[in-house]
């Protein structure tokens, strides 16, 4: 059974820093890439970034580019997802998915939500002013 299990949501201040984490199961990891994906209230899913483990490429949204790393972490099975210089248009559940890896550049694995094969459920992210 696959299984994307995110966490390291919660309250912080502007200017403040979060881990978020996405644990992976029920598939062989070196055939997916693992994308973080966010979405506020009243706006569409937004692609975040993105991490294919086979190679180690990444994908940044503009938004968010300098300020957000993302890493898989030495288990192979989790992805990290660095959060630095929150602000408050960053509040949003954020959610990691995982998309066959074949797919490459920011159009699939960033901006089209509906080619990811399994999504985890979402951690709430409040960046307060």
């Amino acid at each position: 059974e696959v299984q994307l299990q995110a966490s390291g949501g919660g309250l912080v201040q502007a200017g403040g820093s979060l881990r978020l984490s996405c644990a992976a199961s029920g598939f062989t990891f070196d055939d997916y890439a693992i994308g973080w994906f966010r979405q506020a209230p009243g706006k569409e899913r937004e692609g975040v970034s993105c991490i294919k483990n086979s190679d180690g490429s990444t994908y940044y949204a503009d938004a968010v580019k300098g300020r957000f790393t993302i890493s898989s972490g030495n288990d192979k099975n989790t992805v990290y997802l660095q959060m630095n210089s929150l602000r408050p248009e960053d509040t949003a559940v954020y959610y990691c998915a995982a998309i066959r890896a074949y797919y490459s550049g920011t159009y699939y694995l960033l901006k089209t939500p509906v080619m990811y094969d399994y999504w985890g459920q979402g951690t709430l992210v409040t960046v307060s002013s």
